[in-house]
């Protein structure tokens, strides 16, 4: 279906990119830079809410589809590459560790999109680490996003700390993944 509230909601974290972005380029009058931060922050967790809410909503109403299954992770990974990449802009995040999420994300989603085709989509199915990973990751880049102290903890400190147990978990389930794969990798596809 193109139209449920599952996927408005998909298309909703979409539709919030531009906006998402545009905050760091508006004139300094409208947005003073630690209101930049906060509303970024904002934006990011409520697509991260939706993310939750309309794979909810999908199995609870029965309104899964093939598109919307297919929308979902484009919507996820779309909002997350774009905040790695305003994070290494705004040199808050190292670019090699951007890489190796953003690189991670194409190489699977390519690699479950072969597996589908060759019928062996289960063997490359979502993950537990993949799961642990993702948390990290949605974690961390709010915290990463916001930038300030809270209650004297440096926030920006913990983000990067996450990020780097996001990544480093980035390439385990990179590495599981290809285990699941790789007899079909051998055997040409078969």
């Amino acid at each position: 279906m193109l139209f449920n509230i599952p996927t408005l909601l998909t298309w909703l974290r979409i539709i919030l990119i531009p906006l998402f972005t545009a905050i760091f380029y508006f004139p300094e009058a409208w947005f003073s830079f630690p209101w930049q931060n906060r509303f970024a922050t904002l934006l990011f967790v409520v697509a991260a809410a939706t993310d939750w809410l309309d794979g909810y909503l999908a199995r609870r109403w029965n309104e899964t589809s093939a598109f919307g299954a297919f929308l979902d992770p484009v919507a996820d990974k779309l909002m997350v590459a774009t905040a790695l990449i305003l994070l290494v802009h705004l040199g808050r995040l190292d670019a090699v560790l951007a890489v190796i999420i953003i690189g991670r994300e194409i190489a699977i989603s390519a690699l479950r999109e072969w597996m589908a085709q060759i019928g062996a989509h289960k063997n490359v199915a979502v993950s537990m680490v993949g799961k642990i990973k993702t948390t990290a990751q949605m974690v961390a880049i709010p915290l990463l996003l916001y930038h300030d102290t809270f209650a004297d903890i440096d926030i920006q400190r913990v983000g990067t700390w996450l990020i780097y147990v996001a990544a480093v978990l980035t390439l385990w389930s990179m590495g599981y993944y290809m285990r699941m794969a790789w007899p079909h990798l051998t055997r040409g596809g078969r």
